[in-house]
């Protein structure tokens, strides 16, 4: 239950500063997040496509491939609960599935992702994320590592 409320609290947590952002004038942005001392800048940009808006005039690819890999990760995550799955996949799955969820949810509602920070360091200031990316990425990259290094299960189902 642990992952599921995870997956449920970071998709809310998201959507929630989304509608917080689109409640702005966007005439206030970009702007620098408060206590950060210029690391941190918010943005409100609509993102109609992929990364970096790539393929945004494919309205329906942008919303059917998202659908069918969030889920996907839900499926899989579903299967590793009821499995003796490492830990460390179920947290990745649960980050994809959460940052997977919110964006979903964008997509449909909206018709665009919004995206609302950037950290303001190197190549990074030019790229604007919101916590849906950074939950799929991090999510990524942990089942990438625990594929590489982590120690093989049987699949047994708990009782």
């Amino acid at each position: 239950m642990v992952f599921l409320g995870l997956t449920a609290g970071l998709s809310g947590l998201d959507l929630f500063l989304k509608g917080r952002i689109e409640a702005q004038d966007a005439s206030a942005f970009p702007k620098d997040l408060e206590g950060t001392n210029g690391r941190i800048r918010l943005y409100q940009n609509h993102n109609q496509g992929f990364c970096f808006g790539k393929l945004g005039n494919c309205k329906e690819l942008t919303k059917q491939l998202p659908l069918i890999s969030t889920s996907a990760s839900a499926g899989m995550l579903a299967w590793t609960l009821t499995r003796q799955s490492r830990f460390l996949d179920r947290l990745a799955l649960s980050l994809i599935t959460a940052g997977g969820l919110s964006n979903l949810y964008d997509r449909v509602k909206r018709g665009y992702v919004v995206d609302y920070f950037s950290v303001q360091a190197g190549w990074l200031k030019k790229v604007v994320l919101n916590v849906a990316d950074v939950c799929i990425f991090t999510g990524a990259v942990l089942l990438c590592v625990s594929g590489l290094f982590g120690k093989r299960r049987k699949g047994k189902k708990k009782e």
